[in-house]
């Protein structure tokens, strides 16, 4: 799939966060190019077993399938990746022993204990020789999503668990932890985020950001950051739609 040979070739990655339940949606998103689309499980209206049909639409087009879950617990990063998930990002981490968490409930023996089922679509129902499931589902990418004061204190600890691929930061999270609320771009929060991409370089670990604006996208891009999640595809629709209609209203 693009999204790792690109990321392989040390190039950025993009994609939204989706909150529809229609898998057209994700196949519209996926055959425009975008490289990963984000289920999202946390915030939105989706279940584990709609779901399903949007993974098989991510993977129709080439785009990498990712489940944001909605707590870093054993059952809900198991179902995820059971349906066929190709990556799960999890929120709410703030320290090494959450992260060692989500790594025990993602990878099966002997890096985790995840729960184990054959009869399941990413293992074809059975059908997929076991021990080359095993193998192959150790290689889904974990995400971890950082929040809040806590997280920021533990970087250094949380960047040092292996099995980690990408370390995620919400810019306003973070603006909100140096004590300057909704300032994405104060000089102390670009410091920071500078600080924490050399981190996970020096360490092996690739990052990712939200945003909502491409000024901002291309900045976090500029500045190497692996995987860039640009908005959500409910707004992404309704800006396109704004600029439609300014567009046919305005005058000559």
């Amino acid at each position: 799939m693009r999204f790792l040979e690109k990321l392989d070739a040390g190039q950025t990655v993009i994609g939204p966060f989706s909150k529809t339940s229609d898998p057209s949606m994700i196949e519209a998103m996926g055959f425009a190019g975008f490289d990963f689309i984000i289920i999202d499980l946390e915030h939105g209206p989706n279940s584990i077993l709609n779901a399903q049909n949007l993974v098989r639409a991510a993977q129709i087009t080439g785009a990498f399938p990712i489940i944001r879950v909605p707590e870093n617990a054993a059952s809900a990063i198991g179902k995820a990746l059971d349906i066929g998930a190709m990556g799960v990002q999890v929120p709410q981490i703030s320290n090494a022993e959450q992260a060692n968490l989500a790594v025990e409930y993602a990878k099966f023996g002997p890096l985790g204990m995840r729960g184990v089922c054959r009869f399941v679509r990413a293992a074809e129902f059975s059908n997929k020789d076991r021990f080359a499931y095993f193998s192959e589902a150790n290689k889904n990418y974990l995400i971890l999503q950082l929040e809040g004061e806590e997280a920021i204190r533990n970087i250094e600890e949380i960047i040092q668990v292996e099995h980690v691929n990408i370390i995620f930061l919400g810019p306003y999270d973070l603006s909100q932890a140096l004590g300057v609320p909704g300032q994405i771009n104060h000089p102390t929060v670009i410091e920071k985020i500078e600080y924490i991409v050399s981190l996970c370089q020096e360490n092996s670990k690739k990052t990712g950001i939200f945003t909502d604006n491409l000024k901002d996208a291309r900045k976090w891009r500029d500045l190497g950051i692996d995987y860039i999640s640009y908005a959500v595809d409910v707004g992404i629709i309704q800006e396109a739609s704004k600029t439609i209609i300014r567009e046919i209203l305005k005058k000559i």
